[in-house]
This record gives C-alpha cells, structure tokens and sequence, in this order.
C-alpha cells in the first residue's frame, strides 16, 4: 500500500481534466471490488470457518459499526476529488485517520492471508483498487492543508505503512484470535467503505454518459473479484 501512496501522490501531478474524468470512474471500480471481496471472499469463509453463522455476521456488524464510529469520531471522510475541489483543511487529522485505517485494513487482510492464501490476496487486490483514488484525495487534501507536495507525498507514505505493520501484527497473532471472527470484521469495513463513502460519491452524475460510465466500472470491480475465486486450481469447484 506504501507504493499505491506514491503513485496516488504522483497522479496528482495529472491534469485536472484527467483526473475529473477518471477519478470517479476509478471510485466506481473500487467500490464494486471492495463489494466483490467481502461476498466472493471474506464473508463465504468467515460464515463457513466460524462454525456459527451467527458469530460471523456479528463480527461483519461489528467491523461496519466500529468504521461507522471512526468515521464519526475523526470527522473522517475519503474525498476523492481532484485537488482544487477540496475546501476543507484536514491535514493531520487525515493523517492519523488513514493510519489508523491502513492499520485496521492490514490486519483483516493479513488475517484472511493466514486463513486462505487465494482469499487474502483477491482481498488486497480490493483493498489496492480502493487505495489508489483514496491516495489522491488524500494528497490533494494535505497539500490543501498547508503541506509542500514533497512533505505531503512524504507524510502519505508513512501513514500507509502501517498497513504492512497490521499485516505483520495479524500474522503474529494469528495462533491466539479467532481468525474468522477477523475476517468478518474486514468484511463489515469493505462493507462500509463501498456503501457509505464510496457510492454515495459517484451515484451523482450530471449527464446520463457519466452514470453509464460509473455503473459500468462498478460492475466491472465486481465482476474482477468475482472471477477471482476461479483463479486457482479446484477453486472454481470450491467456490460452488
């Protein structure tokens, strides 16, 4: 995720129409892959391994419920929007939030890593696609808060190393947690991110070509992290 962070950083260097035009899209995309991965993967074994169904979708509430209140606390919100179109000074209150997150991010999927080899990684890859327009925002936002474009780029960097620390965290404790109950917590925060943040950013469009475009790209996102579970030899046989 550190290398998502300085290409994020980097695009901001893009021309503003560019990235009016493709940022959108690229949120759609996320977020159908980040709805992909938490029904094709993480909640059909987090159901399956937990032995009760129940403590599965409590976990997935629960994972939904704690970003719910994050998101409150920390006035959090991921604005992928280009850069002059920020007009609030998060700074670092953006910064201890997206660590925050990445952390949390890195231990759910680090923790679908342990359980499942095939699941972890079709999880990082929508937990990648969601970093990319997440990154922009953010950058645009530091710089917006006062930072240089090299501090900015910096300080992103080293938010988004803590998702490699959760990694290694999830990994550690693996042999003393319910790893499935994990699991289902990430699921609750893909969840949350594609239905409250994400969505709500692109389901407005002002010309019928823009939704078109949008809808397509989340079906898109979806159908990537579903033909992901057919990846692997005998997944497909797996899966069904």
């Amino acid at each position: 995720m550190s290398l998502i962070a300085l290409i994020g950083g980097i695009a901001v260097f893009l021309p503003e129409p560019v990235l009016k035009r493709w940022l959108k899209p690229l949120v759609a995309f996320a977020a159908g892959s980040l709805l992909g991965g938490a029904f094709f993967h993480m909640l059909p074994h987090a159901l399956g391994a937990s032995g009760s169904g129940d403590r599965g979708l409590l976990g997935v509430v629960v994972g939904f419920t704690a970003f719910f209140a994050l998101d409150q606390l920390l006035e959090w919100h991921h604005c992928h929007r280009p850069p002059s179109e920020h007009i609030r000074p998060l700074g670092p209150l953006l910064l201890v939030a997206d660590g925050v997150h990445n952390l949390l991010g890195g231990l759910a999927i680090g923790a679908i890593f342990v359980a499942d080899v095939r699941a972890g990684t079709a999880a990082w890859i929508a937990a990648a696609l969601h970093e990319l327009p997440q990154e922009i925002g953010d950058f645009g936002a530091i710089v917006h808060a006062g930072y240089s474009r090299r501090r900015a780029l910096f300080y992103n960097f080293l938010s988004a190393l803590t998702f490699p620390l959760g990694g290694v965290i999830a990994y550690l404790m693996s042999q003393r947690v319910d790893v499935s109950f994990v699991v289902a917590l990430g699921a609750g925060n893909f969840l949350y991110i594609a239905g409250a943040d994400l969505i709500p950013e692109v389901k407005r469009a002002e010309r019928l070509r823009e939704t078109a475009v949008r809808f397509v790209f989340f079906v898109l996102g979806v159908g990537v992290l579903y033909a992901a579970r057919f990846a692997a030899p005998g997944s497909a046989s797996a899966a069904q």
